[in-house]
């Protein structure tokens, strides 16, 4: 059984954990070094009062997926970036579904007004998810430069809230 909630400080050592996996596979995100527990607390403390992070945990309290929103300087106002991982090997199994009732239900209460999914245009499985939630689509980036020197394309899609 998943639960979602808030992460706690012993949370983030595992979240980097799973994070860096998918870094290391590679194909996904846009991250390209791996990152840290503390990493992930300094992004958590940006925009404190316009962020919202969820973290879901299997029974044993284990991170399998996290999530967040915030702002972002190439957004207008009323809109939230979102950024989603799931465990290798664990999606399809409804993690980013609970994730994202979360999520949609914090961006509400913060105020935003629509959801911006900025997607690598080969990662198919986030294509998927973020469409499968009701994401539209709406812009592309061509050639972004990751930190690695890689071009890739990104889709931006858009969720209404």
């Amino acid at each position: 059984m998943i639960q979602v909630r808030r992460p706690i400080a012993l949370d983030l050592g595992a979240m980097a954990g799973l994070l860096n996996a998918i870094i290391a596979q590679g194909g996904t995100t846009a991250l390209t070094r791996p990152v840290t527990g503390d990493d992930l607390a300094q992004w958590m403390a940006f925009a404190p009062d316009r962020n919202a992070w969820h973290v879901a945990v299997d029974a044993q309290e284990r991170p399998v997926g996290f999530q967040w929103i915030e702002p972002e300087a190439s957004l207008p106002p009323q809109a939230a970036n979102i950024a989603t991982f799931v465990q290798i090997g664990q999606t399809g199994l409804g993690i980013g579904s609970a994730l994202f009732d979360a999520t949609r239900k914090a961006a509400k209460e913060l105020g935003y007004v629509w959801i911006n999914a900025n997607i690598r245009a080969d990662n198919e499985g986030g294509l998927i998810y973020y469409q499968s939630r009701g994401f539209q689509d709406y812009g592309i980036i061509e050639g972004y430069r990751m930190g690695n020197g890689q071009l890739v394309d990104k889709r931006l899609k858009r969720f209404d809230l």
